[in-house]
């Protein structure tokens, strides 16, 4: 097996608007130019396709994260890099998927876009923070539900003091210190 077939889950997690998206797309086409199979698990795809129906309750949101986690250890165990942009605000929810990875033996990376939520809501890239701003939303991560950053991830990304480009870089740093990329 060349280092382009093993496989891997990337877990970025951040608040709503923090790039966690933005950063996993552009680390996916330097991946793919480079011969990697990747795919991008996207939060709001996942909840529309394979999580309709669930909604932002602390269980709700576990089982989302529990479910795309499963996806990701299937993808990452078949050899394709798995980037799951995914806010996951509970550390025992990503905690489980953690595990989930080591009991099949499958590589798995916790990436935390640090942003702000004062840069976040400044960007408001979905409108979200606008809508909890004006009574039309609650139960915003970060805002008035509970986020739990990482203690210890494997990268902290800061997007406000680095571009996006610098951000992919610094992930794929890491994916190729790890013997991932």
């Amino acid at each position: 097996m060349g280092v382009t077939d093993q496989g891997a889950t990337v877990w970025l997690t951040g608040l709503p608007s923090a790039g966690k998206t933005t950063i996993a797309h552009a680390l996916a086409d330097r991946l793919r130019g480079e011969g990697h199979r990747v795919e991008v698990l996207d939060g709001d795809e996942i909840r529309e396709f394979l999580s309709a129906g669930l909604g932002f309750s602390r269980e709700d949101r576990h089982t989302n994260v529990q479910r795309i986690g499963f996806v990701a250890e299937l993808l990452a165990s078949h050899g394709v890099k798995a980037l799951v942009p995914v806010i996951a605000p509970y550390a025992d929810s990503r905690e489980a998927v953690r595990k989930r990875h080591e009991a099949a033996g499958t590589k798995y990376l916790e990436v935390h876009v640090a942003t702000p939520v004062e840069v976040c809501s400044v960007r408001d890239v979905k409108g979200l923070y606008a809508k909890q701003a004006a009574g039309q939303l609650s139960g915003l991560t970060g805002v008035d539900d509970p986020y739990e950053a990482p203690a210890a991830p494997d990268l902290r990304i800061e997007t406000h003091t680095q571009d996006v480009s610098g951000s992919a870089a610094a992930l794929h740093a890491l994916l190729t210190e790890r013997g991932l990329a």
